[in-house]
């Protein structure tokens, strides 16, 4: 199935303001200049060359020696006009240059910023590799368009009418007609090939993206790649999403062969009937041979835009199609957003409280099913359950990654939906079971907890996550860099930067997102003592699988389906004998089963 068709003008006027920017005076004084310097170009080029060459053909052609200082001073100003356009076209590409570029540059930062607006939903759908396509293309097409629009389109035009001028006064209607229809075919001409081959592009386009968005997925799940055995697979799949990209690009070039030949028929039977036209009136006395030389010259130049007017339109509709995508993610609405009337939340003691909370990721799909839990403020509350019961919901529910379907959460008696997404964010830190570090130093992935933290904020936070000394063992110390997506240390070692990261913020509610199940034992009882020392003094959520690193939780919440089925101390749990002491003899016969075989 084709994409819908892009409307050009719908298009065109989105990216108009990029074009003529607000409160940017400067910009706009280079795009007049450049206009200005455009119209010079054309003026020189339709009225100077052409003229001073027709005049030195005249010239010569009579036979006369006596203007021959005439005749070379108007095959130099021929020589002069010529290098005059050569010389106003690249003022003017140089005084715009810095308009281009710094549309793309608005642009790219606006569709940046707004895909960090839109939700986890989004991002989730989507694959990064084909977004980052889209961007791409996007914003490379702005200034493409932009420099065609007004140094091809608008001076083609200016051009077309000049001549037109010219011929009706010199040399009759019947050129000017003729010259029209030609422009009117070949437009028409180049319209209905180039709507044709904008359908080839946009299948070669997605046939690109799908092969690159799977280049990179494949890419980054690397290990799991070689875990399987699958670099044949991957290999196989990639070549054959390359071989359709391959076919759709063959077909695309080879009707650029075609459009290219109508647009030459076209051209030079126009210039072959016009100067066959002024050749008859030249053999009746009534032109010169210089005007021969005059409508030739003149045709000329005017088919060289028109001869890239047919790439222009292709380029733009192309630009269309890429400016398009880029605007559907711009539109793409944030599913979470600040409501109206907003507050920053104020966080004094860190009491959370969850109240008749629903919530599902699709509508036939509920996750949680009236959750009701009160967090003291300072207190450590523990909520573990089976897979699937809704524990790791609950944290994206308190960082608003979603709002909830129905009931509330409060920060202090606060909604969380009546605060900024800014300051709930602000006042929450956590510690995932899968610590992703940017690819940079250790430093950097530290301090990125705080946008203003110092080197020693930074070499404090090291110390209290217990990961100072492995660093200043390191060559580089902070500046070591840790990989794509910290693939260079080692699982404890991640954790403790996502511990130090969270120090750095320092924030008075904590999340504990299973932040050691992914840990060996003597890996998970070293960072387990790191934890609970930065757990004091914070109102801190544990989300465990492992039951053993949540026995000095002042209460355990056990969840079941999307319900709160138990709570209570690890003590009052064991003896209430349900499903919580079901899970701690299960796992406590794992441990013990683990340790006969690790004695064997």
């Amino acid at each position: 199935m084709s994409p819908p068709e892009r409307p050009l003008l719908g298009t065109m006027k989105r990216f108009l303001p990029y074009l003529w920017p607000r409160n940017a005076r400067e910009l706009r004084v280079r795009i007049v200049l450049a206009m200005v310097l455009v119209l010079i170009s054309k003026l020189i080029q339709v009225y100077g060359a052409p003229f001073a060459l027709q005049g030195a053909i005249d010239g010569m052609a009579n036979g006369s020696r006596d203007g021959l200082w005439l005749v070379i001073a108007l095959v130099v100003g021929y020589a002069a006009a010529r290098l005059g356009t050569v010389l106003f076209d690249n003022l003017r590409n140089a005084v715009f240059e810095k308009v281009g570029q710094d549309a793309s540059r608005r642009l790219a930062s606006d569709v940046f910023a707004h895909l960090h607006q839109l939700g986890l939903r989004f991002h989730l759908e989507r694959r990064t590799g084909a977004i980052t396509k889209v961007v791409e293309r996007g914003t490379k097409s702005i200034d493409t368009m932009l420099y065609f629009l007004l140094f091809n389109i608008a001076p083609t035009i200016l051009e077309l009418v000049l001549v037109l001028g010219i011929f009706g006064t010199r040399f009759g209607m019947w050129l000017v007609i003729g010259t029209s229809v030609m422009v009117v075919v070949y437009i028409a001409f180049t319209r209905w090939v180039t709507d044709w081959r904008s359908k080839l592009r946009e299948r070669m386009n997605d046939l690109d993206t799908g092969a690159v968005a799977h280049a990179v997925d494949s890419l980054l799940n690397f290990e799991t790649v070689k875990y399987f055995n699958a670099e044949a697979r991957e290999a196989k799949r990639y070549d054959t999403a390359m071989t359709l990209y391959m076919k759709a690009a063959v077909t695309s070039e080879n009707s650029l062969a075609w459009l290219n030949i109508g647009q030459a028929i076209i051209t030079n039977l126009m210039l072959g009937a016009g100067m066959a036209l002024v050749v008859f009136g030249w053999s009746s006395g009534r032109f010169t041979a210089g005007d021969v030389v005059l409508v030739s010259t003149l045709l000329s130049q005017l088919f060289r835009p028109l001869d890239m007017l047919g790439w222009v339109y292709r380029t733009i509709r192309q630009g269309v199609i890429d400016m398009g995508s880029m605007f559907d993610l711009i539109d793409t609405r944030a599913e979470v957003v600040d409501a109206p009337h907003s507050m920053p939340l104020h966080v004094e003691r860190g009491h959370i409280r969850f109240e008749n909370v629903e919530f599902g990721y699709d509508p036939d799909r509920q996750i949680l099913k009236g959750i009701d839990l009160d967090i003291p403020a300072g207190a450590t509350v523990a909520v573990v359950g089976p897979s699937g019961a809704g524990k790791s919901t609950l944290a994206r529910l308190m960082f608003r990654f979603y709002d909830v379907t129905s009931g509330r959460i409060t920060v202090d008696g606060q909604d969380l939906r009546d605060v900024t997404q800014h300051s709930l964010r602000s006042a929450i830190g956590i510690v995932p079971q899968d610590t992703v570090l940017f690819n940079d130093t250790i430093g950097y992935n530290i301090a990125y907890g705080r946008e203003d933290a110092t080197a020693e904020d930074i070499a404090s936070a090291a110390r209290g996550a217990a990961i100072a000394g492995f660093i200043q063992a390191l060559p580089q110390g902070f500046d070591t860099r840790v990989g794509e997506r910290g693939l260079k240390l080692s699982g404890g070692e991640k954790q403790r930067v996502a511990i130090a990261r969270t120090l750095v913020k320092n924030p008075p509610i904590l999340i504990l997102d299973e932040a050691t199940s992914a840990l060996d034992s003597r890996t998970e009882a070293d960072i387990q003592a790191t934890l609970e020392a930065i757990e004091r003094g914070r109102t801190t959520i544990v989300i465990a699988h492992r039951l053993s690193t949540i026995v000095h939780a002042d209460r355990i919440v056990v969840l079941e389906s999307g319900r709160v089925v138990e709570q209570g101390s690890h003590a009052e749990l064991l003896r209430l004998g349900g499903l919580y002491a079901e899970m701690w003899m299960r796992q406590a016969q794992e441990r013990e089963e683990g340790e006969d075989l690790a004695a064997e």
